[in-house]
């Protein structure tokens, strides 16, 4: 007997529709401030990494693209003055992306309502134990299939240049 019923095709099934579900909301106000998802994505993990940016190895890790994809997101967001790449004075064959300050602007004038839309279609259907519980589970399960996802949002030496060492991680 095939296990059509099987408890994990569900959670499976849940999940994905839940995710397409949450996605299609945030887009369209990502796409209100001209911001793809892929955009928003970059931005929102330069924003919250150390010293506001990251490898750019470290950002294809962080958002699964190649190197190539995340060098023609990078150099699209660059022309839009959104981003900026900084040499790394360690490794020359290394370079960071940066978020500027007009991509800190694009980004905050989407984050209000796409933190309204978290709470009205995620966080705020659950309790506070609820989330908890959810944001626990949730990050076993990245670690362990996506153990990329936090590359380079460690501690940060200082950041010079002008800018301010952050501790906000994503996750």
């Amino acid at each position: 007997m095939i296990p059509f019923d099987d408890s994990r095709l569900t959670a499976m099934g849940l999940l994905a529709e839940a995710f397409s579900g949450l996605s299609a909301k945030a887009h369209l106000s990502f796409a209100a401030a001209g911001l793809s998802d892929i955009d928003f994505e970059t931005l929102i993990r330069l924003a919250r990494s150390p010293c506001r940016r990251l490898r750019m190895s470290d950002l294809a890790a962080q958002t699964n693209l190649s190197t190539s994809g995340v060098t023609r997101v990078v150099d699209r967001l660059e022309r839009e003055g959104l981003v900026v790449r900084q040499a790394c004075a360690t490794d020359r064959r290394s370079s960071y992306a940066v978020i500027t300050e007009a991509g800190t602007e694009r980004l905050g004038a989407v984050l209000p309502q796409h933190l309204a839309d978290i709470e009205n279609w995620f966080t705020g259907l659950l309790s506070p134990e609820q989330l908890d519980a959810f944001l626990t589970a949730l990050r076993i399960i990245r670690d362990a299939v996506r153990p990329c996802a936090t590359a380079g949002a460690g501690p940060a030496p200082a950041c010079g240049e002008g800018g301010e060492e952050r501790a906000e991680r994503i996750g």
